[in-house]
């Protein structure tokens, strides 16, 4: 699959949602996944910080219908900050936040 851009990105991390096999950890580590490819891609990460949890659960639930809800809440919490390294934690710790709350790992 094609991840030169961020609609192509976000194909991809919903695909790669639907395939993975395992129920604990993979949301995490999905989550990580997709920050170093637009950190490799397009110089952007996303401020988890800012991404409010019941929509994201509620936009991936949704995503694999059509992926436009994740794309516009991830695209609006872009940031190019992408060697700050409290963006970077913050997102991580702000992931095991996630997990906690979500149907099937999602």
């Amino acid at each position: 699959m094609p991840e030169n851009t961020f609609e192509e990105i976000i194909i991809k991390y919903v695909e790669m949602n639907i395939a993975h096999p395992f129920m604990e950890g993979n949301g995490r580590t999905m989550r990580i996944w997709l920050d170093m490819l637009l950190k490799t891609k397009l110089k952007k990460v996303v401020n988890w910080q800012f991404v409010d949890k019941i929509f994201y659960l509620q936009a991936m639930e949704r995503s694999p219908v059509n992926d436009l809800e994740i794309r516009t809440l991830l695209s609006a919490n872009l940031t190019d900050e992408i060697n700050n390294r409290e963006i970077i934690f913050k997102g991580i710790e702000q992931s095991y936040y996630y997990e906690g709350y979500e149907k099937n790992d999602e």
